[in-house]
C-alpha cells in the first residue's frame, strides 16, 4: 500500500470517527477541552502504528485506545494528587523547592510507567516493600495473603523492572 493511500484511509478514519471519539470520551471526563487531546492522542496512536487501514472495527479499536489513554490520565492525577498531598504534610523547612517537586514528580511518574502492567497486589507488594520499608510478613497482613505470595510479588515486580530497564529487543 501506497503512502498516499495509507494517509487517505487515516483521513477517512479520522473523519468518520473524530466527533464521535471526543463525545464518548466527553461523557466519560466532564471536559470538551481533555476529550479533545484524548482523541488527538488516540489518533496519533493509530497513526504511528500504522493501524488505520487494517481497522476492520474502528470504534472498538478506538474505544479500547481512549480508555487505556483515559485510565492512565486518571491514574497520573491521583499520583499528582497523593504527592501533593505528602508535600503539604511536610514541615515547611523540609518542603523541596518548586524544581525538586517537579524533578520528584518525574521520578514518580516514571517509577508508576514502569511499574505498568502490572497486577495491584503485585504494585502495592512492590512499593510497600521499597517505599515505606514494610517486611513481607506486614505486607502479606495488609493484603491478606501469605508471606510466600508477598515473596512471589516482588520477585515478579523485580524482574519486571529488570526487563523494562533492559529495553526492548535485548
Amino acid at each position: 500500500m501506497s503512502n498516499g493511500q495509507h494517509k487517505a484511509q487515516f483521513s477517512a478514519l479520522y473523519d468518520a470517527h473524530n466527533s464521535w471519539l471526543k463525545r464518548w470520551l466527553f461523557r466519560r471526563l466532564g471536559c470538551r477541552e481533555v476529550a479533545a487531546d484524548l482523541a488527538q492522542d488516540t489518533f496519533v496512536r493509530i497513526l504511528s502504528k500504522g493501524l488505520a487501514p487494517q481497522v476492520e472495527r474502528p470504534r472498538a479499536l478506538l474505544s479500547t485506545i481512549a480508555h487505556g489513554l483515559f485510565v492512565n490520565l486518571l491514574r497520573r492525577r491521583q499520583l499528582e494528587a497523593s504527592y501533593l498531598e505528602a508535600l503539604a504534610s511536610l514541615p515547611e523547612t523540609l518542603a523541596p523547592s518548586a524544581e525538586e517537586r517537579w524533578q520528584l514528580f518525574e521520578a514518580l511518574q516514571a517509577i508508576d510507567a514502569l511499574l505498568d502492567g502490572l497486577p495491584a497486589r503485585v504494585r502495592t507488594a512492590f512499593l510497600w516493600s521499597q517505599l515505606e520499608g514494610l517486611s513481607h510478613q506486614q505486607i502479606a497482613e495488609r493484603l491478606n495473603v501469605s508471606k510466600s505470595s508477598v515473596r512471589q510479588y516482588i520477585a515478579r515486580a523485580l524482574l519486571h523492572c529488570m526487563s523494562a530497564a533492559e529495553g526492548p529487543g535485548r
